[in-house]
């Protein structure tokens, strides 16, 4: 099973309908069509600094 990379631009827009417009973690993965574990990982990973994401 091949694995599909996302843009970090995909991913901050995921992340910003969630934050900023206050839509469900379930309903942006669903809008999207990636997983709801994926959007969390996003939003832990990009809760971090810049200098400590990678």
């Amino acid at each position: 099973m091949s694995h599909v990379r996302f843009t970090e631009e995909f991913k901050l827009e995921a992340i910003k309908q969630v934050t900023e417009y206050k839509r469900s973690v379930a309903d942006v993965a669903q809008r999207l069509g990636v997983s709801t574990h994926s959007i969390y990982v996003w939003l832990k990973r990009y809760a971090k600094p810049v200098e400590q994401r990678q």
